[in-house]
């Protein structure tokens, strides 16, 4: 037997990473559809206020940091759909107010501190068998969401005003993702960090956009890039005693240069069109 799966810490992680690995790319293909892809990085920096003051008042971390995530979900769902602000203007607000926060927080209170540290990058060590419950309800919530609401999903991402126009609630439907993904940060700050876990939302994504054409062969690919960048990475940060977040992040970069670079050459061999 390996000796990565000699260990149940190790098992627990790669189980949580592979669920996080998943959870991105069929969230993210949205976002990105929508070229709404930095409301991940938004809504990290939220959580990581929540993870901030949950240090600060002896709340627990997680749990103040899935509420500040979905608060912050809402707001930049109602001002973007209200068109009160601009949608990078409001997730621009939304970010560099809830950094400041947390830097506030922590800079009146005790500071950086080990605790704090594994939420902005991860820590394997801290992956328990309740984080993979909630990882796993998580992931059933998605699938039925996305499965449920695909066709809606996928009309108010490639145009929302037509996607109106024909009878989809763009606003409700928007509101669900950005709760999805406000909890799948959250959830996911134990294996890959508050920091990081934006890129698994978006980097397979994009993968799997330059590997094969059509919504749902491209979500495909993107789940297993996912999939494999949680598990490579992974497995390379046990052996070579690296940040579990930053080895699943550049994984999840390396097999996107990979799979451009597979496209390109596989374009270049393509014939031109004759008229």
């Amino acid at each position: 037997m390996p000796a990565i799966l000699q260990f149940e810490f190790m098992i627990r992680a790669l189980a949580g990473g592979a669920i996080v690995g998943a959870l991105g790319p069929v969230l993210g293909m949205f976002l990105v559809l929508r070229r709404f892809s930095l409301i991940a990085d938004t809504l990290s920096h939220v959580a990581l206020m929540g993870v901030a003051i949950g240090l600060a008042t002896g709340v627990h971390p997680s749990l103040v940091a899935l509420a500040a995530a979905t608060a912050g979900a809402i707001a930049v769902e109602y001002l973007s759909s209200r068109q009160r602000l601009p949608g990078d203007v409001t997730l621009a607000i939304v970010l560099y107010s809830s950094l400041a926060v947390a830097v506030v927080i922590i800079s009146g209170a005790r500071g950086f501190s080990v605790d704090l540290f594994a939420f902005l990058f991860g820590s394997i060590l801290s992956v328990s068998e309740l984080d993979l419950l909630l990882l796993g309800g998580l992931a059933v919530a998605v699938l039925v969401y996305v499965t449920v609401f695909f066709s809606e999903l996928s009309q108010a991402s490639f145009d929302q005003s037509l996607a109106r126009v024909t009878g989809v609630r763009v606003g409700w439907v928007n509101l669900g993702l950005a709760i999805l993904t406000g909890a799948t940060i959250t959830l996911s700050m134990r294996v890959v960090g508050v920091l990081l876990v934006g890129a698994l939302l978006v980097v397979p994504v994009l993968a799997g956009e330059r590997l094969v054409s059509g919504l749902r062969a491209a979500l495909g690919v993107g789940v297993a890039v996912g999939i494999a960048s949680a598990l490579i990475g992974l497995t390379v940060a046990f052996y070579v005693d690296l940040s579990a977040g930053g080895s699943i992040v550049l994984t999840s970069v390396v097999l996107l240069f990979i799979a451009q670079g597979y496209a390109a050459l596989r374009d270049r061999g393509r014939p031109l069109p004759t008229e």
